[in-house]
């Protein structure tokens, strides 16, 4: 009986350094899309009010790990008996992901900066504004947890289902445990900062050190919501030219960032085209 019980606990320590490795392996692999899931989750994390920072992050960490509790066993699920719709799931949010990124870039060219809201009260405004943020986030972070699971099931096709099962699940957590953890170091920078202003009493390393950080982290935020808005576009450029053979050949000569940035906008062009070309259709029907 003894025997049997640790022979159970071999299988599972084997179980464990298999996974361990596999999980090390598809991480590598995703190791690009979660930087581009740590720049747009950090944008879209930002531009509350400092009370509402970690509420509002703690709601989006929260939507994310629910979309892995969906997206992981539906993902399995399809790869055994419907593979085919993976990648067709894969290209919708490709789509989403380029409209959003595109649609940041025209709102800010072309679009005028006023709210039609503009006369509700301040805080409904920032009610309606904060419930959207959250909604969006966990949105993009639905299309971005598919890619990071398919890439990470892609790493164990040949494996067992249970090793399968394993490193998805442990790539899913490290990647909304990882992500969502240095967005709220980011969000916090400048409390950091002040915490070491203080105890520095205003002189000396640590007091400089307190100042750069709250001094930074504007800047940070600015820099992100450009390059969130721009990883959206390469995700959704590299989702078409990984999964549409005729766009995995176009353009050979171009640097790969290039070319995905390119395909991608010309996606988001589409679907923003479309969009509003359903709307005009829509508003003289009912006229």
């Amino acid at each position: 009986m003894a025997s049997g019980f640790f022979a159970i606990l071999d299988d599972i320590a084997a179980l464990m350094d298999d996974v361990a490795v596999t999980a090390k392996v598809a991480t590598k692999k995703t190791a690009g899309i979660l930087g581009d899931d740590l720049a747009v989750n950090a944008e879209k994390s930002t531009g509350f009010v400092s009370s509402r920072e970690l509420p509002v992050l703690w709601a989006i960490t929260k939507g994310s790990f629910y979309n892995k509790l969906i997206i992981v066993p539906i993902a399995l699920i399809l790869n055994v008996f419907l593979p085919a719709a993976i990648k067709v799931i894969l290209l919708l949010g490709g789509f989403y992901l380029a409209y959003e990124g595109v649609e940041k870039i025209v709102e800010y060219f072309f679009h005028s900066k006023t709210s039609p809201s503009a006369e509700k009260p301040v805080q409904q405004k920032d009610d309606v504004l904060e419930k959207a943020k959250i909604k969006s986030a966990i949105t993009t972070d639905f299309i971005l947890s598919v890619e990071i699971v398919i890439i990470a099931l892609s790493t164990v096709l040949e494996e067992s289902l249970s090793l399968q099962i394993l490193t998805v699940a442990v790539v899913s957590l490290l990647a909304t445990v990882g992500v969502y953890g240095l967005v709220a170091l980011i969000v916090r920078m400048d409390d950091f900062g002040f915490w070491f202003i203080r105890k520095s009493n205003n002189q000396g390393f640590f007091n400089s050190m307190g100042t750069l950080l709250v001094r930074t982290l504007p800047i940070i935020i600015k820099a992100f919501a450009i390059i969130g808005t721009i990883a959206l576009i390469l995700v959704s450029g590299g989702i078409f030219a990984h999964n549409l053979d005729f766009l995995h050949h176009f353009l050979p000569s171009w640097p790969a960032m290039l070319k995905e940035f390119t395909i991608g906008t010309a996606g988001g062009l589409l679907v923003l085209l479309l969009i509003g070309a359903s709307k005009k259709i829509i508003a003289m029907a009912k006229k």
